[in-house]
């Protein structure tokens, strides 16, 4: 399987990816990074790496057709099969959507479809958690549609909120839950596990379409 990582900003969960492969648990080959965001961290984690990158800022193109025709290109170019959007702030073409229907994966901060949609991302999602007062948020990692945060839901994992929680805190709990499942999920499809049938996702060998075990307290 070959891996295109999109990343906005930081790109932990790119990282994420990375030392999942240089571990053994994940078994893709790195095609390329592409961001919207020539000063992306995420671009300099993958030159490090050795892993070709692209910028394509939809805002520097004329129109969304043009823009779509070269990022359709690109990933032809370096034979992309697969893409996990890790940190990534564009919505992405329908129509990349619809070429990588089922190959295309999103990791959102809360239990979708609990605080997701447009405009929900980052320390917005852990600050809607908060002031609605849950008691429990968590991570998703979902297949891509072409709405946002709508499709199928590969995993979940729960994460307790804690009554003296700052947005801060809860997103460092919920991220290292990042960290973990997103690999876990990425290999389920390079390891052919992944059936999609509708909105249900089955994956040979786990009982259910979930992590079993919660999030521990903060150490």
């Amino acid at each position: 399987m070959r891996l295109a990582v999109f990343a906005s900003g930081s790109g932990t969960n790119f990282q994420a990816l990375l030392q999942a492969r240089a571990e053994g648990s994940l078994s893709v080959d790195f095609a390329l990074c592409v961001s919207n965001n020539a000063s992306a961290p995420a671009l300099e984690r993958a030159r490090i790496h050795g892993i070709p990158t692209a910028v394509l800022d939809p805002r520097s193109y004329p129109d969304e057709a043009t823009y779509t025709a070269d990022l359709a290109a690109t990933l032809e170019a370096h034979g992309v099969t697969f893409i996990a959007l890790a940190g990534y702030l564009r919505k992405i073409p329908s129509a990349i959507v619809r070429a990588y229907h089922g190959r295309m994966l999103n990791i959102h901060p809360s239990l979708l479809p609990a605080f997701g949609g447009h405009g929900m991302y980052g320390a917005r999602v852990h600050e809607a958690v908060l002031a609605y007062g849950v008691r429990w948020t968590g991570v998703t990692v979902h297949l891509v549609d072409e709405a946002y945060d709508t499709g199928p839901i590969v995993l979940q994992e729960p994460v307790p909120v804690y009554p003296d929680d700052t947005p801060e805190r809860l997103a460092a709990r919920v991220l290292r839950v990042e960290h973990r499942i997103y690999p876990l999920a990425v290999q389920l499809f390079a390891e052919h596990r992944v059936t999609v049938d509708g909105r249900r996702v089955r994956i040979d060998g786990l009982p259910h379409p979930s992590l079993s075990a919660p999030a521990p307290p903060d150490p």
